[in-house]
Formats: structure tokens, C-alpha cells, sequence
């Protein structure tokens, strides 16, 4: 009897344990929990801790501009990223298909899309872009928004499906959150804990990207701490050049 019991419990556990696998099928770790190992960013601000990317500036220690951490696994083009999120204090975000230019820029600091970090009323949960270009793709959509990118630079609203401040109250603070990601060709799309924050269709055809890097940022100008666990990437069938 005790030996049947046995079994069913590990059936249990196999049978969860293959019901998670399913749902992440095609995905792939891009970070080991241990090491910065495929990683690029200041060693002054980046380390692990918990067994997450942690990234932080201090009073003793500032950070004066934006900095990266960069994966330097590759430029996906069309692909969901999963990873989970702990903001202690500050602001930060996922960048994705971005650039570098570090003869304009300096080292490790990067552009492009960024999915904002931020528990504040202007910057949580939005879409932005990173070193934009134009001054109308800085904010190119609020929690709640679908909107269309064109080629004027400026984002216009072409339907809604929430509502700003209750979207907002989806984002866990101070707690581990979890950020999905999802680039198909021009069409972006951002989730926070399972919910839909916002959705980008990129019409412009001088500033939008159909790859580039990924990568997190460490804001300058005030004392924070971000970190990052779990970091899951699948590339789609799709690629666009």
C-alpha cells in the first residue's frame, strides 16, 4: 500500500511537472542563475544575488547615465521573452530589439524598444523608446492602449482595453512580477503577470526594428535596485530582415 502510494504521489508530481514543460515548449534559458555568463554590462552596478540578476546604484556608488546589461546571445527577431521582475526602488525596463552605438554612446548603453519597470503613475508598464529617434516615439503606449505607429513618428490610439489605473494595480510592488513579451514582425506586445499592457503595431518605416538586442536597464540619477530571474527566450518561426 505504502509503495502504491508512492507511485501516485511521484505520477503526481510528473504529471505537474510535464503540464508546466508543456506551456514552455520551444523555450530556452538565456540566464544560468549563477553567473553573468553570456552577460555584458558595468561590473560596478551588476552582480547576482538570490539567484537573480541584480542591478544596483548607491549613493556611494551612483550611476550618472543609463547603463545596460546586455545579452550577447544573439539579435532575435521574432521570439517571446518571459522573465520575472523585482523592482526594489527606482525605475528600469526590458529592451528589446535595440541597438548599440558606442562611439556616439559609450559603453554598454543601448536604444530601441524598452518595456518600462516603474511603479510610478507615468512610466509603469509602458512602451517606450529608448533614445528615440523622435521626439512623438518616446512614449509610444499607455497600459491599456492599441495603437498604431506611423509615419509621422507619433503613436495614434486605435482602441483600448482597460483602463490605466486598473491595469496598473496588476503590477505587484516590491514583489517578484512577471513581464511577457512578444514581437511578431511590426506588431509588439507587452504583458505583466498574464495581463495584456499594452499593443504596438510599428508602422514607421524609418525608426521601427525588426531585431536587435536585449537587454536590461540600470536608470541614472538616483540610488535603485532592479533585479531579474527566470529568464526564458523563444524565437519564432518567422524571422523578418
Amino acid at each position: 500500500m505504502r509503495g502504491f502510494l508512492r507511485l501516485a504521489s511521484l505520477l503526481g508530481v510528473l504529471t505537474i511537472a510535464h503540464a508546466a514543460c508543456a506551456g514552455e515548449e520551444g523555450f530556452r534559458p538565456i540566464f544560468d542563475g549563477r553567473s553573468l555568463e553570456g552577460w555584458d554590462g558595468d561590473p560596478k552596478f551588476w552582480r547576482i544575488e538570490e539567484g537573480a540578476i541584480t542591478g544596483e546604484a548607491t549613493v556611494a556608488n551612483p550611476c550618472k547615465e543609463n547603463t545596460f546589461l546586455i545579452w550577447r546571445g544573439g539579435e532575435p527577431a521574432d521570439f517571446e521573452l518571459r522573465l520575472e521582475f523585482r523592482l526594489v526602488s527606482g525605475n528600469s525596463g526590458v529592451q528589446y530589439r535595440s541597438r548599440e552605438e558606442p562611439a556616439k554612446w559609450g559603453r554598454w548603453v543601448v536604444g530601441g524598444y524598452q518595456a518600462d519597470i516603474a511603479y510610478d503613475d507615468t512610466w509603469c508598464a509602458v512602451l517606450h523608446e529608448e533614445r528615440s529617434g523622435a521626439p512623438g516615439r518616446s512614449i509610444m503606449a499607455l497600459p491599456g492602449q492599441k495603437v498604431v505607429a506611423g509615419e509621422n513618428h507619433e503613436s495614434r490610439v486605435v482602441g483600448k482595453f482597460g483602463e490605466v489605473a486598473e491595469l496598473r494595480k496588476k503590477v505587484k510592488r516590491g514583489q517578484w512580477n512577471e513581464y511577457r513579451i512578444i514581437a511578431e514582425g511590426n506588431h509588439l506586445r507587452q504583458f505583466i503577470n498574464g495581463q495584456l499592457m499594452v499593443d504596438v503595431t510599428d508602422n514607421d518605416p524609418q525608426f521601427r526594428r525588426f531585431r536587435g538586442i536585449l537587454a536590461f536597464q540600470l536608470h541614472g540619477g538616483f540610488p535603485m535596485k532592479v533585479q531579474f530571474r527566470n529568464i526564458r527566450l523563444k524565437e519564432l518561426r518567422h524571422p523578418v530582415d
